[in-house]
């Protein structure tokens, strides 16, 4: 299994996530948890993803879950080198994810080791056992009006949540995700805390976490 969770952007070490990258480094953009902004935002948003992969030598085209479901992923899929999720509402993606069929073949996929797993922000936090508490951040009402439902089971390939941007303050839900850890630590949870830069690296089972 190998994943490349960032706090935000490609963090401080886009080489890591290059090396873990096999292959021909040709693969897909998820821009899913932005389908609640509007589309030039979310047009260029795609580009400044596809550009910033380009930069570190790593080919991708963006993947839009909006357009499939299970049957047609599993056939346009194919068989990329890496996924790289962009950050925006978690509720928004994983119910996305879920509407798409892209849940269970995605974890299949990472379990299997068939390809590298990368994202930042909610594209980190969607891969915990559960998204429960990640509310105060993100609305689950973006889910529901686009997609009529909300899941709060996450993916589960993490062993505990991804709480990113803590003590970043030049981030705008640094202080939001301070409480989110509050309150984890409140109830004896734990989590991956990361400042922006930070990135969680898994290589078969190694695990770097921090700069």
């Amino acid at each position: 299994m190998r994943l490349y969770l960032s706090s935000y952007q490609l963090g401080d070490r886009p080489a890591a996530f290059k090396d873990l990258v096999r292959g021909r480094g040709q693969g897909w953009v998820i821009m899913n948890a932005l389908d609640g902004v509007g589309p030039e935002r979310r047009r260029s948003e795609t580009q400044r993803q596809i550009e910033n992969l380009a930069e570190i030598g790593l080919e991708a085209c963006e993947l839009d879950l909006r357009m499939y479901d299970a049957r047609s992923l599993a056939e346009a899929f194919g068989r990329p080198d890496f996924l790289w999720v962009r950050g925006g509402n978690v509720f928004t993606l994983r119910a996305v994810l879920a509407r798409s069929g892209a849940d269970t073949l995605i974890a299949e996929r990472i379990r299997s080791d068939a390809l590298v797993y990368g994202g930042f922000s909610a594209g980190g936090c969607v891969l915990a056992p559960s998204l429960f508490g990640l509310e105060e951040c993100d609305s689950t009402e973006e889910a529901q009006a686009l997609y009529g439902f909300t899941v709060f089971a996450g993916l589960g390939i993490l062993d505990r949540p991804f709480v990113p941007h803590l003590h970043s303050p030049d981030h705008p839900e640094s202080e939001v995700l301070a409480r989110v850890a509050a309150n984890y630590d409140r109830i004896g949870q734990p989590y991956w805390a990361l400042r922006d830069g930070q990135v969680l690296i898994i290589d078969d089972g190694t695990v770097t976490s921090g700069r």
